[in-house]
């Protein structure tokens, strides 16, 4: 009987264990989460179960009970110390081995820490990845208490959102020109930048962080790249993640930016696999690795097909989503190598188009799931309706989908 293992029981390992058995795989599945927690949703940890307004519970994304019905060895708390790809073994921390026909790596990624020698060992300095640093921000989240955020990016920018409404002095530092510089257009940026100001929150852009100072072990203050200090009591860092590799690299599996794959989801080692954060994949000329909970269901899924026997190419499409107050981002397609911005305003409703020549490669939409919804299907379609038509509030959206 084959038996697959996945490393990983986040949202990427779940999806393919499920999918595994809802196509009719009859073999052992066995899936290794570190956490003691069973797979669970990581979005809401920053937003609604930060803020106490969702229940532990609720984040699970599947009943205790499903594993069991669905003949799923879900192992939780269980770390893994070594892949053996030539015996084809999973040796755990514990002390002992897991053999398999098939293995998937599903390990997700970290947040990016701040140095130790800047102060990033602090108490105080906190950052938002999972159930326990959720757990440990909480209480941190007081009404008058000085924040400082690290990162102007979407999780930086979130973060700054949820101690804004919890009624803390929030100022955030983005190194780069603007916030939001890596992942979207000026035109995205600046209706952040007005919202996040709107709420009370300080943007500083172009601006660094030199040194966090602490007192008898615990933050106090940060000194800025401009030479000046602010008086801080906790500090949040988002400043990205990293591929989780360490496993694939002491196997001598090949990792470039993510565990590498081909497209169908295969490592350089045999029978051996990889989906969602940790993986690279291939993309038109070059690589990808997409960081998102619509990437980790998808090509999770693909993957299981695959190792079903399907053979079939996982082409990646793009969305993500962002909650910050009451705004909803809905992103759909990757803007990478965008020329041009079109702006399209319908009452309260926003969206910007990027387009690359005369390509639509990708849409933002603010408070508008319309315009997202029907962008992401033009694109997927290929199709790439003229801009002035686009940006016309008098054009009917759902019309473009049958130009």
């Amino acid at each position: 009987m084959t038996h697959v293992v996945v490393i990983g029981a986040g949202q990427a390992g779940l999806a393919l264990a499920a999918r595994l058995r809802a196509d009719g795989f009859e073999g052992q599945i066995t899936l290794i989460g570190a956490e003691p927690h069973p797979p669970y949703q990581r979005p809401p940890l920053s937003k609604d179960y930060l803020l106490g307004e969702l229940e532990r519970e609720r984040l699970y994304l599947r009943p205790e009970s499903f594993y069991a019905e669905n003949g799923i060895d879900l192992r939780l708390g269980a770390g893994v110390a070594a892949i053996d790809t030539g015996r084809q073994v999973v040796m755990m921390e514990t002390g002992g081995e897991i053999a398999y026909d098939e293995l998937v790596l599903c390990t997700g990624s970290s947040p990016r820490r701040l140095p130790a020698a800047i102060g990033g060992d602090l108490d105080g300095v906190l950052v938002m990845r999972d159930i326990r640093d959720a757990d440990a921000l909480a209480p941190s989240l007081v009404a008058g208490k000085r924040v400082l955020v690290v990162g102007g990016g979407y999780i930086g920018l979130e973060a700054a959102a949820v101690c804004a409404k919890r009624g803390l002095r929030v100022t955030l530092v983005e190194m780069a020109a603007r916030i939001l510089q890596r992942v979207a257009a000026p035109e995205t940026s600046n209706y952040f930048r007005a919202l996040h100001a709107a709420q009370g929150v300080t943007i500083r852009e172009g601006v660094g962080l030199d040194r966090l100072i602490g007192e008898d072990g615990r933050v106090v203050a940060a000194r800025l790249s401009t030479g000046e200090e602010i008086a801080v009591d906790l500090v949040l860092v988002g400043v990205g993640i990293a591929p989780n590799t360490r496993l694939a690299e002491s196997a001598g599996i090949a990792v470039e930016n993510g565990i590498r794959t081909d497209a169908y989801g295969r490592t350089s080692a045999s029978n051996v696999w990889a989906a969602g954060d940790c993986a690279s994949l291939p993309h038109g000329d070059g690589r990808i690795r997409l960081e998102s909970v619509g990437n980790a269901i998808d090509q999770a899924e693909a993957v299981a097909r695959n190792i079903m026997g399907a053979e079939t190419p996982y082409v990646p499409q793009p969305w993500f989503w962002s909650d910050q107050y009451d705004t909803k981002l809905q992103i759909a397609g990757l803007n990478t190598g965008y020329d041009r911005v079109f702006v399209r305003q319908n009452g309260e409703a926003l969206s910007h188009w990027y387009y690359c020549g005369e390509r639509l490669v990708a849409v933002d939409a603010m408070n508008d799931s319309r315009a997202y919804m029907i962008g992401k299907r033009l694109i997927e379609a290929g199709k790439s309706p003229a801009p002035e038509v686009v940006i016309d509030p008098a054009t009917d959206l759902k019309a473009l989908l049958k130009a």
